[in-house]
């Protein structure tokens, strides 16, 4: 029926444009803001579901064409939208006026059901005081050390040999998967101390990896509805994917208290064990066990996801770039020094690889998009007005994009890129304005976990081109699908061989 309902809507709105439609058509192709094509009542509506399995193009195309990168956007059943790739507009927006634009109630609905009051769902007082205690337990040297330790583990005793079994038998793979599975135990165990076992592909998928997966799906087609009508409405039916969401959410908070109240009897049974993962450390601190739930919650979102979409992609581009890929194995080489150990003080120096990291999110960034909501009327440094409870959303995948930022070649691999042309043999990286490269946000909102998510990328990534060369089965050009966060839709199945002829750096 809601589909029905939807359809109906559709159809109606291109017969609504017979006779609503009164701006002249010259008029119309001169858009100030080079805005999609707008009508009355329905504004977009039409353009925006004729593009919808093509938005990140169709939003890149006209900021492309807009004199300043910003455009306004109006559709039926949504917001009036400002949807920027101006970097003076982002750090107004992060930084400068960052108390005009919180991430507000219409976003903090789409995942509230997932999040509830996690850090990355919520504004003010409440995300001041969960970003001061998470800012402090990522800075203490013991959660540093404990992440590393967990990541070497996991990568050394279950990813290496995953990846070994499937050169050996000549085995297809799905790269994307295997790393989503290395993630989503890194980050559990760190954030729950909980080891889901997920790279034990003889097992099935434990329960809480798959009521993510799902509860990650939904969410993020509530906030991609062409109509927001349609999902509330299934939400209050508790039908079809909203049915879904709810059992998945229900899951997942289930599981999750469930890890809670077992950290609690450990550490109550024992008072003097010193758990290193971070649920521990909100335990022993005496927060309450909702605000934990929703905290570790939205560090797990946070974590699993975003590293292993940025690894995906930057394998398929050294597949594509194999001059590049040289060039990075040679980068982990070390001449006669053959027991050199690949540790934190060795991953530092690897400067090429940290630019190809960065290359390959500013072409398909984790996050593809993010929101915030008007406080109040302002207007941006551009000229661009914005309105009580506009959306205003800036946009890293089209930024990437733009030939006015990055250049005539800004669509092309080039790590060299990141590099200061001065120095260039030197191997100096540029200090690159993060409002023009904003994939970990910027300002107050900062991701705190980003220097240890480079470690993580760098280390994984370093030691499967220290043994292995990756190669995928198909030609074709892979999509990109920007959920809560992206990934390659269908996945990304390769063929591993071992390298040969290159000297291989013992790892820690």
């Amino acid at each position: 029926m809601l589909i029905f309902f939807f359809t109906l809507l559709v159809s109606f709105s291109g017969f609504l444009l017979l006779f609503l439609d009164t701006q002249p058509e010259q008029q119309r192709s001169h858009n100030y803001n080079h805005a999609p094509l707008s009508h009355p009542i329905i504004g977009c509506l039409v353009s925006f579901y004729q593009n919808r399995h093509r938005l990140l193009d169709w939003y890149t195309e006209h900021l492309a064409n807009s004199p300043t990168q910003t455009i306004v956007v109006r559709r039926l059943g949504a917001r009036r939208t400002v949807v920027t790739a101006n970097p003076r507009n982002v750090e107004y927006i992060l930084k400068t006026n960052f108390g005009n634009f919180p991430k507000g109630k219409p976003f903090t609905e789409i995942l509230g059901d997932l999040l509830g009051c996690g850090i990355f769902n919520v504004d003010g007082e409440l995300w001041h005081t969960q970003r001061k205690l998470a800012s402090h337990e990522f800075s203490t040297r013991s959660l540093k050390d404990f992440i590393v330790k967990t990541l070497q583990e996991e990568t050394q005793q279950r990813l290496l040999p995953l990846l070994e079994h499937a050169a050996r038998e000549s085995h297809v793979i799905d790269l994307q998967d295997v790393l989503r599975r290395l993630t989503f135990d890194t980050v559990c165990r760190v954030s729950l101390g909980y080891d889901p076992s997920c790279l034990d592909l003889a097992k099935p998928l434990p329960p809480l990896l798959t009521a993510f997966d799902t509860a990650s799906e939904v969410s993020a087609a509530r906030g991609a509805a062409p109509v927001f009508l349609v999902w509330k409405m299934k939400r209050i039916l508790n039908v079809g994917s909203e049915k879904s969401l709810k059992e998945a959410v229900k899951l997942v908070h289930e599981s999750v208290v469930k890890i809670i109240k077992a950290k609690k009897d450990k550490i109550a049974f024992n008072e003097r064990n010193c758990g290193m993962d971070l649920l521990d450390r909100l335990l022993k601190a005496g927060h309450e066990e909702i605000v934990v739930r929703d905290m570790v919650i939205s560090m797990i979102m946070a974590g699993r996801d975003t590293t292993s979409a940025a690894m995906t992609w930057l394998f398929w581009l050294l597949s594509k770039h194999r001059e590049q890929e040289a060039s990075l194995v040679k980068e982990f080489s070390f001449g006669e020094n053959e027991n050199k150990c690949l540790d934190y003080e060795c991953l530092k120096e690897m400067k090429l690889l940290k630019a190809c990291l960065c290359e390959s999110m500013r072409l398909y960034p984790p996050v593809a998009w993010d929101s915030k909501h008007a406080g109040g009327a302002d207007v941006l440094p551009d000229g661009t007005h914005v309105g009580k409870g506009d959306r205003v959303t800036y946009f890293p995948y089209g930024m990437g994009r733009m030939e006015a930022l990055w250049g005539k070649d800004c669509c092309e691999f080039k790590p060299e890129r990141w590099f200061d042309e001065e120095s260039v043999k030197k191997g100096v990286l540029k200090c690159v304005n993060p409002y023009k490269f904003p994939v970990f946000q910027a300002g107050p909102r900062v991701c705190i976990g980003r220097e240890m998510a480079f470690i993580q990328m760098e280390y994984v990534v370093a030691s499967i081109l220290n043994r292995f060369v990756i190669s995928p089965v198909s030609d074709d050009y892979p999509r990109f699908v920007p959920l809560l966060t992206a990934h390659m839709a269908g996945g990304f199945k390769v063929r591993v061989h071992y390298r040969n002829g290159t000297q291989r750096i013992k790892l820690e």
